[in-house]
């Protein structure tokens, strides 16, 4: 299995209580971390308000995360779980995503989707199209990164973005250009997207749902006639890992202290529906077990999201000590 690492950026109220003039240098040296340890990539969302509800708590800009991260890191890739398409003009993002792929000596992935929260679109003036909308604009748009970034110029002539001759230079160093990640379970438009442009894709991460996202994403791959076996999937996972399942617990609960002055007490419990019960949390064994029977059903890739990164990395510590070396 291969091994992500979400950076704190502020979305998830994971840098609640540190001072902006600090926020950098704290995302800055947890990308170090990783970078100096067994993960193979870190990772941002890319949001502009923060969740489960909008505050004016802090939330960074994801592409202006990647370039700083490429100029400040070595060897781990670079991703966004996951870029959306209609927040940028596709064929901007694209020589976004060139030059930060130079940046960083080309480490950089293309994590792309739909988009979803609409309190952000409509607060951002983009509106907030129906699903088959936005769906075909990531269609259309991950046809012009693909042919930007080998060709070096991109025309579309398309229902929803249209281009000509829009020239994309330098080239991303990647040969082929920058690896493309679907990211989403939509069954009927998003898995046959990624069926037929993903190397990587990313969705349910419970043992049920990943069995049936791949047999459908396998079944979208024969009807469009490519090879579901190149096709790397990856799910997200959020982790409360302690020595103790009473560890584990305590955990949880100062998630909840941390974020409930901002969300209140009802949506602060809510959030630790997304840790309970769930793969990554666990005491150290009983996350291996959970992990070990999706890595038996195809789930090649964990990017996994510690929600305390920012202010302790004892739990860190201890999924890289004793969760890591039992998968890689």
């Amino acid at each position: 299995m291969r091994f992500g690492l979400f950076v704190p950026q502020g979305w998830r109220l994971d840098l609640v209580g540190i001072d902006p003039a600090e926020q950098w240098a704290v995302m800055r040296d947890v990308a170090r971390r990783a970078d100096e340890g067994p993960w193979e990539s870190v990772w941002v969302y890319d949001h502009f308000h923060t969740v489960p509800q909008p505050t004016d708590e802090a939330c960074h800009e994801a592409w202006t995360l990647m370039a700083a991260l490429g100029a400040v890191t070595e060897r781990v890739r670079l991703g966004q779980m996951c870029t959306c398409m209609s927040y940028r003009n596709p064929v901007y993002l694209a020589k976004v995503a060139a030059t930060c792929d130079i940046v960083s000596g080309g480490r950089v992935e293309m994590g792309i989707g739909g988009g979803w929260y609409e309190h952000e679109w409509r607060a951002y003036g983009y509106g907030f199209p129906s699903a088959g909308v936005r769906l075909g604009m990531l269609d259309e748009g991950v046809q012009i990164m693909r042919q930007a970034w080998t060709e070096g110029r991109a025309t579309l002539h398309g229902k929803h973005y249209q281009f000509d001759g829009a020239i994309v230079r330098p080239l991303p160093l990647q040969e082929g250009g920058i690896p493309l990640w679907i990211a989403g379970g939509g069954e009927k438009v998003t898995l046959k997207i990624a069926a037929k442009y993903a190397r990587y894709t990313n969705f349910d991460g419970t043992l049920e749902g990943f069995t049936r996202k791949s047999e459908l994403l396998a079944g979208h791959c024969r009807d469009v006639g490519t090879d579901f076996d190149a096709i790397t999937r990856s799910a997200n996972y959020n982790v409360a890992i302690g020595a103790t399942e009473a560890e584990v617990e305590d955990r949880l609960q100062q998630l909840k202290a941390r974020i409930a002055p901002f969300v209140g007490e009802e949506r602060a419990e809510a959030q630790l529906g997304g840790f309970r019960g769930l793969p990554a949390c666990g005491t150290p064994e009983q996350i291996v077990e959970k992990l070990r029977k999706l890595e038996a059903a195809g789930m090649a890739y964990g990017i996994f999201y510690f929600p305390e990164a920012a202010y302790d990395r004892s739990g860190i510590e201890l999924f890289e000590r004793e969760v890591v070396p039992a998968l890689s």
